[in-house]
């Protein structure tokens, strides 16, 4: 499967989204952000319906529409009493919304929308590949900067306030890349799947860390683990792509809490 061109964009691909998705992960789940990434991936779907109507490329303009919802999200938390969760269900359900009416105006199947809607990484182009990977590159290496002010804000906004970072600016930065990461990687996992990959290798990695450095390392290692091994199986198996990394990340969810409960604590 190594040798196939369209099996090295999609391992490509993979592993790029898995390093993306696991790195935000962290800060997502201590955070308690894991409706941003399904609201945010659900809301781009206006974006990806105004380009397949008007021809244009869909990620572009979905990444443009993925920025300005969580934008409008931050937005709305810091500047009304609106919460977090009500703010993304608002904006989730208001983005599919213009999607579907959209998609009313171009006559015929789609094939394309349902490749976003599922994930399909193996239909995974070259130019796709050059994009997820540049924009990818770009937003780790930013991470990677701001890596001890994010880490201090999200364990301890008052104590890094006063150390000179501002939580406020943080948020945002972390709303903006959380965005761009996830409509890079739903031409992988789809629209529907893509907050799973956000979510499940950080949630495991949280039963067994017992520190943030290696609540992040974990995540990282699972991440990958997960992409790649979904990915193999997929081929092997003849699956769909999307839901079967999400479904052997469900399975490692699941043996990880089981283990994790039978062993005893320490008082």
């Amino acid at each position: 499967m190594f040798t196939l061109p369209f099996m090295q964009r999609a391992f490509i691909a993979g592993l790029v989204s898995a390093l993306l998705l696991g790195s935000l992960g962290v800060y997502v789940i201590s955070r308690e952000m894991s409706f941003a990434g399904d609201g945010i991936a659900h809301a781009s779907l206006a974006g990806i319906a105004l380009a397949l109507l008007f021809g244009w490329a869909p990620i572009p303009i979905a990444l443009i529409v993925g920025v300005i919802v969580a934008v409008s999200v931050y937005a709305i938390e810091k500047n009304t009493v609106v919460s977090r969760d009500a703010a993304i269900g608002i904006l989730f359900t208001t983005g599919m919304s213009i999607g579907i009416v959209l998609l009313q105006f171009h006559d015929g199947f789609q094939p394309e929308l349902i490749s976003f809607l599922f994930g399909n990484i193996l239909t995974v182009s070259t130019t796709d590949v050059l994009l997820i990977f540049a924009i990818g590159a770009l937003i780790l290496f930013l991470i990677h900067v701001y890596r001890s002010r994010l880490t201090f804000s999200t364990i301890d906004p008052e104590g890094a306030f006063l150390a000179g970072v501002h939580p406020n600016t943080m948020d945002l930065f972390l709303y903006i890349v959380l965005a761009i990461s996830i409509i890079l990687s739903i031409k992988v996992l789809g629209i529907i799947l893509v907050s799973a990959l956000l979510v499940i290798p950080s949630s495991i990695s949280k039963l067994f860390a017992r520190s943030f450095k290696e609540f992040r390392t974990y995540t990282w290692v699972l991440s990958v683990l997960i992409v790649v091994v979904g990915l193999m199986l997929s081929y092997i198996l003849d699956l769909p792509s999307g839901a079967t990394i999400v479904l052997f990340g469900a399975l490692l969810f699941a043996i990880s809490a089981i283990s994790h409960s039978l062993v005893p604590r320490s008082s």
